[in-house]
């Protein structure tokens, strides 16, 4: 079998998307940074550099799942556009 390299787009602001759309989703529901931090078991500071860096700082796909969690969205919801959702 012959492989041959395949060419797909891959959304460079992915991070950026994921930051915003858990500040979205955090104010929908109506709960703080704090709050949140607590829920997903993670430092209220890592929440605040998580939203506020918008996508400089990442999380595991542990923490994103918790977050969605918590949230109540399907997980495919936070790589999607925060302003076309």
């Amino acid at each position: 079998m012959t492989a041959f390299k395949r060419k797909f787009k891959f959304d460079k602001d992915y991070m950026e998307k994921i930051s915003a759309n858990i500040k979205k989703y955090r104010k929908e529901a109506g709960i703080t940074q704090e709050q949140l931090a607590l829920d997903v078991e993670r430092s209220y500071d890592f929440m605040r550099r998580l939203e506020f860096k918008k996508g400089k700082v990442g999380c595991s796909i542990e923490t994103l799942y918790r977050i969605a969690v918590v949230l109540g969205q399907p997980i495919d919801n936070f790589f999607k556009d925060p302003d076309k959702n």
